[in-house]
Order: structure tokens, then C-alpha cells, then sequence
């Protein structure tokens, strides 16, 4: 007996010194670079809009700069260790494109950089450096956004049944490059500042209504299949990004219009554009407004069933960040009263979010767990079923 309590004893002893060791769910730390996935940056998505919205405040713009360094910190890390995973394992970092889910994530790069470009403008106000790092990152938006809906049409798999929101995200990337040129623009030269504007409202046009197409495929899959599983019941959040970041984009794209043009020669063009910008922008937010509520009633759907913890969870964070945002811009240019009243409770609720869903990513993190390529796994599993089917 007293052996027995002693072996358990020591075994619990074991458990507790590895649920205490970093990123003890891997053998080896290196599995932490083989098993880097795109999906990592969400997290610089969500945390880079959290600074953008607490900038408008005062007493917490120091607060912002700090999140929006730290974010630059974490663009970087995970920058790093993907193209870790590239040259060290080049043959499993490809098995991504045949992945039906792993590259819609590629076009989280391009958007959590944008929080970073936006930043340079806000905090650092090096508006040289920003616009340079919009080029760059505009070329990668366009990039992602042809390419990897070029490989859903020619190496995956795909069925409507298995169709969740996260179709949209290689698509949004060039829209919300979009938005960050009408930020961008009212502070630039008045040739570079046209040529953004204009750049801008191309990038709009390559995203928004592809992303209204495939919302009405959304909206069709759940209607005659239901809610995805629990393990992508967060998705539904991702519908509302879209919508945030055209609206907003139209807004500031009029706004930096009503600027740029007339000094162009343009000035009825940017009356329209400005006007465009307030009725383009008020319907598209109350479209994203009614998804917010079926995200909402959705999730709430499955909380009774549970509802597991993945990296997916960052989707509660970008697309109501930038729907907030959506809402503080019609707040400045049509000084409703009810905007204002809903960006101040927005933002307090997203602060709630982020910070639920940042302490269990850091949890996750360190254990190792959240480090899952499932490409990689997915191609393990077939190698040994083939093993299996040969003996």
C-alpha cells in the first residue's frame, strides 16, 4: 500500500514538473518550428487592432504604442519561425496548399502587417517608412488573394458541407490594405497621396465583392447544413470582418479623397467620393452589424456543447476590431451620437475578448499544444494507414 501511494505520489509529481515545462506536448523543441502554421498570425491581427483602437484615447495612447511594440515583437518572432519551417522542412511546409483549411490562413500575414503599417503612421508618425511598408504589403495581399484561391481551384479538396467563413480570409487581405491607404493618404505627398487613394479603391475592388459573393455561399451552407463543428464554431465571427474593413475602407478612402482630389484637378470626383464613402459605408456597416448578431447567436449555440480552444479563437478578435473601427469612423464623419455610444462599448467588450483569448493562447503556447500543423498531421496519419494496409 505504502509503495502504491508512493508511485502515485511520484507520478503526480511527474505530471505537475511537465504541465510546468515549456512546450512539453513535443519530444523535441524543434517540433515547434515543423509545426508552425500560418494561423499564428491572427494573433499579431488581433493584438495590432487592439492598439488601433485604444489610440483614440488619451489616457491609454501610451498603453496603445505599447501593445502596438509588442506586436512588432510577435510579427517578428513568427516571421521568423515560419521561414524557420521553410528552410528546415521545406517538403512538409508545402503540403499546405493541398491543405482544404491551413492556406486561407496565409492571408493573416498581409492583414496582422497592416496593423503594423497603420502603426507606423499613429504612433510613429514615420509616414515615409509606412507607405513603403503598405507597398510591400499590398503586393502581398494581391499575391495571397489570387494565389491561394488559384489552389483551391486546382489541389484541394473542397465540398459545400465542409465551407466555413474562413474562406474569406486570403480574399479580405487586399481590402484591408485598402482601408490602411485611406489612413495613409492625407498624410503623404499630394502625388503619392492620389496615387494611394486610387491604389486604394482597386484593392477594394479586388476584395469586396468577391467576399459578398462568398458570403451568399455562407449563408446557403448553413442554411442546408447547419453550424460547422465546435472546432470551427468561432468561424462565424469571420463573416463580420469583411464587412468591417469595407465599410471602414470606403469611409477613409472618401475622407483622404475629399482631400487629394481637388488638388488633382478632381474636385467633383471627391464631393461623390466623399459621399460614397458616408452611404457606401453606412450600408455595408449595417450589413456586417446583422452578421454580428448571427456570429453572436451562433457561438452562443454552441457554448452548451462545448466549445474547444484553438487558435480559431483569435476570430473573435480582427473582424469586430475593425467593425469597431468601422463604427468610430462614422462616428467622426456623421457625428451621430449612437456611433460614439457604440465604439466606446464595442471596445469594451473586445477588450474582454482579447484578453480571454491572449491568457489561453500564452497557456496553450507553453505547453506546446497550440503548435499542430495540420497539414503535417494529416499526411503522418495516411503514412501510416498505407504502412498499415501494406503489412
Amino acid at each position: 500500500m505504502l509503495f502504491w501511494e508512493a508511485y502515485l505520489e511520484g507520478n503526480e509529481r511527474q505530471v505537475v514538473a511537465m504541465s510546468l515545462t515549456p512546450l512539453s506536448h513535443h519530444a523535441r523543441k524543434s517540433d515547434v518550428i515543423r509545426h508552425f502554421t500560418p494561423n499564428w498570425f491572427t494573433v499579431t491581427m488581433g493584438t495590432g487592432v487592439l492598439a488601433l483602437l485604444l489610440a483614440p484615447y488619451a489616457p491609454l495612447h501610451g498603453l496603445a504604442m505599447g501593445v502596438w511594440e509588442v506586436n512588432i515583437g510577435l510579427f517578428s518572432v513568427f516571421s521568423l519561425l515560419y521561414l524557420a519551417r521553410w528552410v528546415l522542412f521545406p517538403r512538409e511546409a508545402a503540403l499546405i496548399f493541398g491543405h482544404p483549411v491551413m492556406p486561407m490562413f496565409l492571408g493573416a500575414i498581409p492583414m496582422g502587417l497592416t496593423t503594423l503599417v497603420n502603426g507606423t503612421a499613429v504612433f510613429a508618425h514615420d509616414y515615409a517608412l509606412a507607405e513603403t511598408l503598405w507597398y510591400v504589403n499590398s503586393v502581398l495581399s494581391v499575391g495571397i488573394g489570387l494565389g491561394v484561391p488559384y489552389a483551391m481551384f486546382t489541389q484541394q479538396s473542397h465540398a459545400l458541407e465542409n465551407m466555413t467563413a474562413v474562406w474569406l480570409l486570403p480574399i479580405v487581405a487586399c481590402e484591408v490594405s485598402a482601408a490602411s491607404a485611406g489612413l495613409l493618404a492625407p498624410n503623404l505627398p499630394s502625388h503619392d497621396a492620389l496615387a494611394l487613394v486610387a491604389e486604394g479603391y482597386g484593392l477594394w475592388a479586388l476584395s469586396v465583392p468577391l467576399a459578398f459573393s462568398i458570403l451568399a455561399i455562407l449563408f446557403m451552407r448553413l442554411a442546408l447544413h447547419k453550424l460547422p463543428g465546435p472546432e470551427m464554431g468561432v468561424s462565424s465571427w469571420l463573416a463580420v470582418g469583411p464587412l468591417g474593413t469595407g465599410s471602414l475602407a470606403l469611409l477613409l478612402l472618401g475622407h483622404a479623397a475629399g482631400l487629394v482630389f481637388p488638388g488633382a484637378g478632381l474636385a467633383a470626383a471627391a464631393s461623390v467620393a466623399q459621399g460614397a464613402g458616408v452611404i457606401g459605408g453606412l450600408i455595408i456597416w449595417a450589413y456586417g452589424a446583422w452578421w454580428l448578431v448571427l456570429a453572436m447567436a451562433m457561438t452562443l449555440t454552441h457554448v452548451p456543447r462545448g466549445l474547444p480552444f484553438n487558435m480559431g479563437w483569435w476570430g473573435f478578435t480582427f473582424p469586430f476590431g475593425v467593425f469597431i473601427l468601422a463604427t468610430h469612423a462614422l462616428a467622426a464623419q456623421t457625428g451621430f451620437v449612437f456611433f460614439t455610444y457604440a465604439t466606446n462599448g464595442f471596445t469594451g467588450l473586445f477588450v474582454g475578448l482579447w484578453s480571454m483569448v491572449a491568457a489561453l493562447t500564452l497557456r496553450g503556447g507553453y505547453k506546446g499544444h497550440l503548435f499542430a500543423s495540420p497539414c503535417l498531421m494529416a499526411a503522418q496519419a495516411k503514412a501510416r494507414a498505407a504502412m498499415q494496409a501494406a503489412e
